[in-house]
Formats: structure tokens, C-alpha cells, sequence
């Protein structure tokens, strides 16, 4: 694990050691939406800031105006970066957007450095209809513990590699009926992080050369560093069927069009 990593991984569960083993059901009874699927989707990121990149928060788009975009451009769900302390987020903008889009059933995930079951159920009394999980964050057993309560709660997983070993501990879930019924009705994705944890440089081979290590069942996810066309048709040609998307988004003038002009080359693949 790299430092980064760790230090992301205390620090949530410092977090994680204020909040209450239990919540009241009728909290937990909140409302989540399923993704919807064509051949190729988007998930688009909303996240004020990058440890490689800087602030991404434009003035003349408010918080909601970029979600709005996203929405309208097609996103199947909306990525909520959560994390405070290098991220500049928070769970009140996951709650703030959920209360605004809720209403058009668009899935939204909490994307953070989760390490508790404590920090699913927040998510879910929070609106989420679904998590980021980190394979590298977790021994075998703790990550069928966080995967379990998620799926208890009805929540989506994105279950996310940096390597190899990451893969292989993932790909070890399938040995299983149900975390092979969560990836069959899409309840779990699988996906892949360009990003070196050491350097904070995006290393875009990485999305070729683990393609052929991820489960063939399964709906691939590439993450990190997808900017433009050819971008998405790379990572189409190495089979994978959605992209996660959040600087590029954060930057551009215009997000509703370059998702269209992202969902219109990757639906396009092969065609």
C-alpha cells in the first residue's frame, strides 16, 4: 500500500471512530436507484479538488449548475467525492446533491477512502445509491464484510484496482454465488485506477495491461486520466464498458457535450 493510500486509510477511520454502529431503520429505509446500462456509460465526478491537479471548481458553474450538466449530458450515475482533507469535499455535498437530483432517480456513489461498515451506512442514511471500495484498502475477509453490508443495504460497489494483486484479490470474490449474483445483476463493478499512488501521475497503460487480468463476466470500469474520444476508444478496444470521469468533467465549459461526445464514441465502438 502506498503512503498515500495509508494516509487516506487513517485518516477516514479516524473519521470512521466517531460515528454509531447503529441507525435508526427508519434512516437506513432511504430510497437508492439502480443503474441504468446501454454498451457503453458514464460516470461523472463531481470533486472540488485533486492532489495532482489543484482546485477544479470553476466560478461561473455552481455545484449544482455541473451536476445538472451531467445529468443532461447522459451520465448513468454521479461520482460524490467525499474525502476533506485532500479532496476538499464532504459528505454534506453528497447530501446536497442528492436532495437536489433525487427527484430524477439518478444513482449518485460516494466516492471516498471507506475502511468501516460504519462509513456504508452513512452513506446510505446520507441518499447514496451506491460506494467506491478500494481493493488495496482491505484483507479478504474485511472485504466481504464492507461488500455485505452494501449490498444488505441495497447500495452498488465499485470495486476499484491499482495492480495486479488488487485484481486477484477481486477477481477471488467470483469463487463465491454471491458476490457472482451482485456482478451478474450489476450490483458490483469492477474497475481500474490509472493513477500511481506514489507519483500522482497517471500510468494510461495500466488499463491495457490488467484488461486481460479482470474477470471476464464482470462490467469493467476505467478510471483516471479519460479526457477525450480517443481516450474512450482505448479503453473500449481493451473491453471495458464504462468510464469514470471527473477532471476532464471538472474542466471543461461545457460537460453536457462532452459526455455526449464521450457516450456517442463509446457506443459507437465496433459498430
Amino acid at each position: 500500500m502506498s503512503n498515500f493510500l495509508k494516509q487516506m486509510a487513517d485518516l477516514s477511520m479516524a473519521r470512521a471512530e466517531h460515528l454509531p454502529h447503529k441507525y435508526d431503520a427508519i434512516k437506513l429505509d432511504r430510497p437508492s436507484f439502480d443503474l441504468q446500462f446501454s454498451n457503453f456509460d458514464i460516470i461523472a465526478e463531481y470533486k472540488a479538488n485533486s492532489p495532482a491537479e489543484g482546485s477544479l471548481v470553476k466560478k461561473n458553474f455552481t455545484k449544482i449548475e455541473r451536476i445538472l450538466a451531467y445529468i443532461n449530458g447522459g451520465a448513468a450515475a454521479i461520482s460524490v467525492l467525499t474525502e476533506p482533507t485532500r479532496f476538499d469535499g464532504s459528505l454534506s455535498d453528497l447530501v446536497e446533491i442528492v436532495d437536489t437530483v433525487s427527484h430524477l432517480s439518478m444513482p449518485i456513489m460516494r466516492k471516498d477512502f471507506l475502511v468501516d461498515p460504519r462509513q456504508i451506512m452513512e452513506s446510505k442514511i446520507s441518499g447514496a445509491s451506491g460506494v467506491l471500495l478500494i481493493a488495496a484498502l482491505f484483507k479478504p475477509l474485511q472485504l466481504r464484510s464492507m461488500l455485505d453490508c452494501a449490498h444488505d443495504h441495497s447500495l452498488f460497489v465499485l470495486l476499484e484496482s491499482f495492480d495486479r494483486d488488487d485484481v486477484i484479490k477481486s477477481k477471488s470474490l467470483l469463487t463465491e454465488s454471491r458476490y457472482r449474483a451482485m456482478t451478474s445483476q450489476k450490483k458490483l463493478l469492477f474497475g481500474i485506477n490509472t493513477r500511481d499512488l506514489k507519483t500522482l501521475k497517471v500510468e494510461s497503460q495500466r488499463l491495457h495491461l490488467l484488461a486481460n487480468e479482470m474477470p471476464h463476466e464482470a462490467t469493467l470500469v476505467a478510471e483516471s486520466g479519460l479526457h477525450d474520444v480517443q481516450d474512450i476508444l482505448k479503453a473500449r478496444q481493451d473491453g471495458y464498458s464504462m468510464a469514470l470521469i471527473g477532471t476532464a468533467l471538472m474542466r471543461a465549459n461545457a460537460p453536457d457535450k462532452l459526455i455526449q461526445e464521450l457516450l456517442l464514441a463509446g457506443r459507437s465502438f465496433g459498430q
